[in-house]
């Protein structure tokens, strides 16, 4: 697949559930979506894994190519004051099972277009 971001949300927002993240509603799909949605980019496309500490915790989403993608934005009521902070796999890795990825990798690839 290659890297086009509108193609990407809308096979996320199918791929997501709550074997991906325990916070999954079908009116908030991104909810707590952020460590395993930002392993994944990262995994498939590259580029940096970002955060930005949260009141809740801190939030995961990708820069590529220099530009800032977040694909679990939408789980947030208000919009977000991005520091980008650069952070590795293994940060992101605390608040995602590798159980919850291959759920999310598998179902990704079953949402995305064929190229």
């Amino acid at each position: 697949m290659r890297f086009d971001p509108d193609d990407i949300q809308r096979a996320l927002r199918e791929a997501w559930s709550l074997s991906t993240s325990s916070q999954w509603t079908p009116h908030n799909p991104a909810a707590g979506q952020c460590n395993v949605t930002s392993l994944l980019i990262h995994e498939l496309f590259g580029g940096e894994l970002l955060k930005t500490p949260r009141p809740a915790g801190d939030h995961f989403y990708n820069r590529i190519g220099g530009e800032r993608y977040d694909f679990t934005a939408s789980q947030f009521e208000q919009p977000i004051a991005y520091v980008d902070l650069p952070t590795d796999r293994a940060d992101a890795e605390r608040g995602a099972t590798s159980d919850q990825l291959a759920e999310l990798r598998a179902a990704f690839q079953r949402q995305a277009p064929a190229q």
